[in-house]
């Protein structure tokens, strides 16, 4: 039974907030808060959601300011006093509600090369990759991030420069300049050191502290700093 009432704020997409109160029960998730407001109090609320128990990121949300997996965010966490303020991630269009586009996010993450460039056909025998080298390290780093795009919510430079392609989109390509399979070392640069490319990045940290996966996008970006500028004085470009 719950054993008190949460005030709960949302901010819609017309810029408007809407007030419930919901009830508090154990271990209570904030896509449980929503998810109850939506079944009890507003059908007509949009949000995103599918695996709940934190494996394909889509019900993230901004919780009082941060963005967070809303699926594995404990409500008893983030309230102020009774509080809590929950809104659609940042820096994307908003759909409706809590829902987002999420278009821009991966029309960037195909700007910056983030594609597989093969340069065998199955006919070709599998090349072999060397587990432990320096580059498969780097390139496993990276391999979790499933999109979920918190990290691009929180980054204040995407916030201020629309055309920067964002931490997850440079942590992909970093990915894919260290993997022996891909073949588009060139393209990647290029695509990374141009307007809205790594050196864009002002080295905040937001992308790495808020991560739900614990993956490290600053250091990936800095990665691709040290070999654009490598790539410029050996290729002239």
């Amino acid at each position: 039974m719950a054993s008190k009432t949460l005030k709960v704020t949302l901010e819609r997409d017309a810029g408007g907030q809407t007030a419930f109160d919901v009830p508090a029960y154990e271990s209570q998730t904030v896509l449980d808060v929503v998810s109850w407001i939506q079944q009890n109090a507003d059908p007509t609320l949009s949000y995103r959601f599918a695996c709940r128990v934190g494996m394909c990121g889509s019900c993230a949300m901004m919780v009082n300011g941060v963005p967070r997996w809303t699926c594995r965010t404990h409500i008893s966490r983030v309230l102020d006093g009774d509080k809590v303020t929950i809104g659609p991630l940042r820096n994307l269009p908003v759909i409706k509600d809590l829902a987002v586009d999420m278009d821009p996010f991966f029309d960037k993450w195909v700007a910056a090369e983030g594609v597989h460039h093969g340069s065998l056909t199955r006919d070709d025998p599998i090349a072999p990759v060397d587990a432990t080298s320096s580059e498969r390290t780097e390139a496993n780093a990276g391999i979790e991030c499933i999109n979920c795009s918190v990290c691009y919510a929180a980054c204040d430079t995407v916030a201020g420069n629309p055309d920067y392609l964002g931490p997850a989109a440079l942590q992909r390509a970093w990915t894919l300049l260290n993997d022996a399979k891909d073949d588009g070392r060139a393209a990647i640069l290029d695509a990374v050191s141009g307007r809205g490319g790594c050196h864009n990045c002002h080295s905040m940290g937001s992308c790495t502290a808020y991560c739900p996966n614990e993956l490290d996008p600053m250091s990936a970006i800095a990665g691709l700093k040290r070999e654009t500028a490598k790539s410029f004085f050996i290729r002239g470009r």
